[in-house]
């Protein structure tokens, strides 16, 4: 099973409560969880200007979630946040894997910088 770096960004309606905010993060973190993802993170960075209107919404929660997963999990997440209805909007993207160096090669930058 290939391991892959997702980032996903979820934005929530503006009129929620912090404990509401913090119930359906903990509610996505458990779903990726019970999907086998690793290394959850969370990042709330609160109420922000939406860019255009969203639902008559001019402001929204954002929240990113950064995990890794084998790919099967995104369908179903998505899924479960397109039926939300305290998500506004969200985007899911696959990072890039880094790779690897060998160590000469390594040491040859090291050395240059």
């Amino acid at each position: 099973m290939i391991m892959s770096h997702y980032e996903m960004m979820v934005i929530l309606r503006p009129d929620l409560s912090e404990d509401q905010v913090n119930q359906e993060v903990s509610k996505y973190q458990d779903f990726l969880s019970q999907q086998g993802c690793q290394e959850i993170t969370v990042k709330v960075w609160g109420k922000r200007r939406l860019a255009y209107t969203i639902d008559r919404f001019v402001d929204g929660i954002y929240v990113l979630f950064n995990y890794q997963g084998d790919g099967k999990q995104v369908a179903p997440l998505e899924r479960a946040m397109r039926l939300s209805e305290e998500v506004i909007r969200f985007l899911t993207i696959k990072l890039p894997t880094p790779k690897p160096q060998d160590e000469a090669t390594a040491e040859a930058v090291a050395v240059e910088a």
